[in-house]
């Protein structure tokens, strides 16, 4: 029964990455609503129905996985709604949305002073607002064959992303492997070529833990690599290509079958990148948005044993005040659901991290006061 229910996790995954990043996902999802077995059967008993009409929005490509299993379940639930979400990335989703197309946005990374200024714009008499929903590692995924079981550490990872270490035998990687048979093979080097909250959380961490001479930024910055969009585009060129290394959602590593690095932190043992390491680095975030904006900082120089370090909250970006009426109820009963406890149990299995249970409290009272 276990196996059968992991089997259908993973197809679920990868079924998720085939489809297109522009896929529209509505209101003629499956009728099975009985919350019964794994992820893809989200309870949806729950869920209370409110608004109709379409509901468009885009954003982190982090969250499409998750976002997949929501809509599916909300649509089941809620025949009035259609709702479509494109992973078009953290960037390009706060830009649709800060010119008033969409209902909310996904993005890895928390507003910018500058966005909430423009958001005013959009939220009459309001503003933009950070509300976390999804959290989870960023898994350094590679493809070195031979090799099931390797530890980098920041500062060696900063050098491979920045063209400095080219081979999979250099001293750095030896001292880090003992023991290893590593290739004398060609590091190559992907990332993101959109505007990504993957890339931000990635660079900060190797700015923060590491040596990395770029300012972090959702924009690439690095030296040489290779270039492909989103974290479907990412994850599969490291599958399909030797000597490969790039960064993305732990869900894209399962999915794929594709093995990721342990980090050394400095904590006794190697961190591997799974759910459970992800929400103990988590844990210590601090929330630092002021009012209902509930942005969080995260720790990326944790250094306790089981914390991996790399991780990610998608926030869903949406107007505090100055919703667009035709759309605020659909947007706050599918928030509502998202951030609660059935919404957000669907998430482990599919490689994220839920929200600490105070933290999914804060937003869904937030949630309730969208206007």
């Amino acid at each position: 029964m276990k196996l059968q229910r992991k089997n259908r996790v993973r197809a679920l995954a990868v079924g998720a990455l085939a489809v297109s990043g522009a896929l529209a996902l509505t209101a003629c999802g499956s009728d099975d609503t009985s919350g019964g077995g794994g992820a893809g059967a989200a309870k949806t008993s729950n869920i209370k129905c409110e608004g109709k009409g379409k509901l468009l929005a885009s954003g982190s490509s982090a969250q499409k996985n998750a976002m997949d299993v929501w809509v599916q379940a909300y649509s089941g639930a809620c025949k009035d709604t259609e709702i479509n979400y494109q992973p078009t990335g953290s960037g390009a989703g706060v830009t649709t949305f800060l010119q008033g197309q969409t209902a909310f946005a996904g993005s890895d990374s928390p507003l910018k002073p500058d966005e909430v200024t423009k958001s005013k714009q959009v939220c009459k008499g309001g503003q933009a607002i950070d509300l976390p929903m999804v959290g989870g590692p960023v898994a350094v995924g590679y493809n070195v064959p031979g090799v099931d079981n390797l530890v980098l550490d920041a500062p060696t990872l900063s050098k491979i992303f920045n063209s400095e270490i080219k081979k999979w035998n250099d001293p750095a990687i030896k001292k880090l492997n003992p023991g290893a048979k590593l290739p004398d093979l060609k590091i190559q080097p992907f990332h993101r070529s959109d505007d990504s909250g993957t890339t931000d959380n990635f660079t900060k961490y190797l700015k923060a833990a590491g040596d990395w001479k770029h300012e972090p930024a959702k924009k690439w910055e690095g030296e040489g690599g290779q270039a492909a969009s989103g974290s479907a585009g990412v994850s599969s060129q490291v599958k399909q290509t030797s000597g490969a290394i790039s960064y993305f959602e732990l869900s894209y590593a399962t999915a794929g079958k594709i093995p990721t690095a342990k980090l050394d932190t400095g904590a006794k043992t190697p961190v591997d990148a799974t759910v459970d390491n992800a929400s103990k680095a988590i844990s210590e975030a601090t929330q630092v948005g002021k009012g209902n904006d509930l942005a969080l900082k995260l720790n990326y120089t944790t250094k306790a044993e089981g914390a991996y370090p790399i991780t990610l909250v998608t926030n869903e970006i949406a107007c505090d005040k100055g919703n667009k009426p035709e759309t605020l109820a659909a947007t706050k009963s599918f928030l509502t659901y998202i951030s609660s406890k059935d919404g957000q149990s669907a998430l482990k299995e599919l490689g994220y991290a839920p929200l600490p249970t105070e933290i999914a409290d804060k937003v869904r009272k937030t949630v309730a006061t969208l206007s």
